[in-house]
């Protein structure tokens, strides 16, 4: 998977570790936006820890068990969307994603995430892709719910972030759930 277009003024586009930088001062733009959400606001502190992030992707997708891209509108990197968990032997995958607030109400993350979901069924043939959300983050579950998901329950106490624990919902779509979106470059 290399660069794709989400629309005319939108990419998602691999995240490498060489854009430790970029991504350094993207999440330090973002930190406080994302502190309540996800684990990634406390990791990633500077270019040294940005750089980690991404080697630790780097070396997922090159053992084929996760990936990480980045969400471009025009040109600056927005957000991101990264397969937390691909595991080819079972057939499962997890998405994650965060995008920066002057990104949002755009509908990019609805179509990075059905890029990914698409090329995890269509080219790599898994059978199912969960989305996990904190429970009261509703724009995330909104994204769950535009893809058409179906939340499966709730995990109590599931996830740490700021030295506390969130519960989290649980989605999924398997693959013959409908995908009426469908990539033009799908299968």
């Amino acid at each position: 998977m290399l660069t794709r277009s989400l629309r005319e003024d939108a990419e998602l586009t691999p995240l490498e570790p060489w854009q430790a930088e970029e991504l350094a001062a993207h999440i330090d733009s973002i930190r406080e936006h994302l502190r309540p959400w996800i684990g990634m606001a406390a990791v990633v502190v500077d270019t040294e820890s940005a750089r980690a992030y991404l080697q630790r992707y780097a070396d997922l997708q090159a053992a084929d068990s996760g990936r990480i891209c980045g969400i471009r509108l025009r040109g600056e990197l927005a957000g991101g969307v990264l397969f937390r968990v691909f595991d080819v032997p079972s057939g499962n995958c997890e998405l994650g994603v965060w995008l920066a607030p002057w990104a949002q109400g755009k509908g990019l993350v609805t179509l990075a995430v059905q890029h990914m979901i698409d090329w995890a069924f269509d080219t790599r043939g898994m059978a199912r892709v969960e989305w996990r959300n904190a429970v009261d983050n509703a724009a995330s579950a909104a994204v769950a719910k535009r893809l058409g998901m179906t939340l499966e329950g709730v995990l109590r106490s599931e996830y740490p972030v700021n030295g506390g624990r969130q519960d989290g919902q649980v989605w999924s779509l398997i693959r013959a759930d409908p995908r009426p979106w469908r990539s033009p470059w799908a299968g």
